[in-house]
């Protein structure tokens, strides 16, 4: 069946308008580690996904999901130790201050419940995010999507800050630790309005390495000290670790990689590498808060299944060691793009952590000039070359290159012959 044919069927019964990725869609019908193949046979290499974090079809995972779907899988109102020993070791795996988890089946359900939590905690409502910020899909996580920093936000529960960066800082800063104040003074502001307001104050909100707003270079110690600034106004502070988790960075954790202890951490997409799991963790005294305040079960989370392909996934990031790989590759990776940066200009900046790169794409490199359709361009063309990113970043404008943590130094070898092509293919129409 023709990709146009597939996507007018799909626009019909899921809705016109669906997101796909590309100009010309792919249709893909097999994965195994970093590799996929559309229903021609061709080959691709996934520079994207985080969901397979240990790869594709990971033959541990696929063990474990169909020998536990074959023996049992219930809700989660019956006792079972798979699913007590998955969350101690899960929690386990964090800083000392978490302690309990609660288990959801998506990243945009952990953050409703780190929501729900933080306010149960704290008695507030007012929640701080960053003006560029994607946490998910629910109404009132939704509510923490692309809000403008400028606009007059009197009253209102959710307020944003512009998200911290080096690239296109916000003015009057001699120095790093400067800027770092200036976006300090931010976060004052909208705690200090939440009082003006009468609007409790609950804590505030941030991925780790601000995945979405295009994984900028933070300025020194943003994150601790927003963190030490939230509480003491009586607020918590939450890390989303649903992109920069389970060793996407090189460390265990996002926070890791941008020093601060949050007192709640979302959790999602690598959890489970393609099954449905995500969880929300903290304190003990914060989840009993929670479960105090909240009814919560979610009928599919803290399953059997859940539990036994969770289980299997920290197997093999241990046993594999891929928060080591994904420091070695990454490392090599951005080493590589920066020596290409200093021959093509139109890489902005080249940025990221672990297995996770972004390459800022302008138009003029000494304005800065972003350009979302030229990186668009560069995105299209590597997918006709077999190699799968996307752009994102708040201006749309970053290459967003994001493999499983399986990708190994070959694999970058590859893409990079092939990223440099297109690059000639850029410089030689001027």
């Amino acid at each position: 069946m023709s990709a146009s044919t597939l996507k007018a069927r799909r626009d019909a019964v899921l809705g016109a308008g669906t997101p796909l990725f590309y100009d010309e869609p792919v249709t893909i019908v097999r994965g195994r580690g970093v590799e996929l193949w559309d229903d021609a046979g061709r080959r691709y290499v996934d520079m994207y996904n985080n969901v397979p974090c240990v790869g594709h079809a990971h033959p541990r995972v696929v063990a474990a999901m169909q020998a536990q779907a074959g023996t049992l899988n219930v809700h989660s109102r019956y006792l079972h130790e798979g699913i007590v020993d998955y969350a101690e070791r899960l929690v386990a795996k964090h800083h000392d201050g978490i302690e309990a988890v609660v288990f959801t089946c998506t990243g945009t359900e952990a953050n409703e419940v780190a929501l729900m939590m933080a306010r149960a905690a704290t008695g507030g409502r007012g929640i701080i995010c960053t003006d560029a910020a994607y946490h998910g899909n629910s109404a009132e996580v939704g509510k923490l999507t692309r809000v403008d920093a400028g606009r007059n936000q009197s009253g209102a529960e959710v307020r944003s800050i512009p998200f911290p960066q080096r690239y296109r800082p916000l003015p009057g800063a001699s120095s790093d630790a400067a800027l770092t104040g200036l976006y300090l003074d931010r976060v004052q502001a909208a705690i200090d309005a939440f009082a003006a307001d009468g609007v409790p104050f609950a804590g505030m909100l941030v991925c780790s390495i601000l995945a979405n707003e295009g994984l900028p270079d933070i300025p020194v110690d943003f994150m601790p000290r927003a963190a030490e600034m939230v509480r003491a106004a009586g607020g918590v502070f939450i890390a989303d670790e649903v992109q920069s988790g389970f060793c996407r960075t090189g460390t265990w954790w996002g926070y890791h990689r941008t020093g601060f202890a949050p007192d709640i951490v979302s959790m999602g997409k690598p959890m489970g590498n393609g099954l449905p799991l995500a969880g929300a963790a903290a304190s003990r005294a914060i989840v009993d808060a929670f479960r105090r305040d909240h009814r919560y079960f979610n009928t599919f989370a803290s399953s059997p299944l859940q539990a036994a392909v969770g289980a299997a996934v920290l197997d093999v990031l241990d046993d594999e060691a891929l928060a080591d790989n994904a420091e070695r590759v990454g490392a090599l990776l951005r080493d590589r793009l920066r020596a290409l940066q200093a021959r093509y200009p139109r890489m902005g900046d080249v940025r990221g952590h672990g297995l996770f790169c972004g390459v800022e794409w302008v138009s003029d490199p000494d304005a800065r000039t972003p350009d979302r359709d030229g990186a668009a361009w560069v995105v299209n063309r590597l997918k006709e070359r077999g190699f799968l990113i996307s752009n994102a970043g708040a201006l749309g404008n970053v290459l967003k290159i994001r493999p499983p943590l399986v990708f190994e130094a070959s694999h970058a070898e590859e893409f990079l012959g092939a990223f440099e092509a297109v690059l000639e293919e850029v410089h030689g129409a001027g």
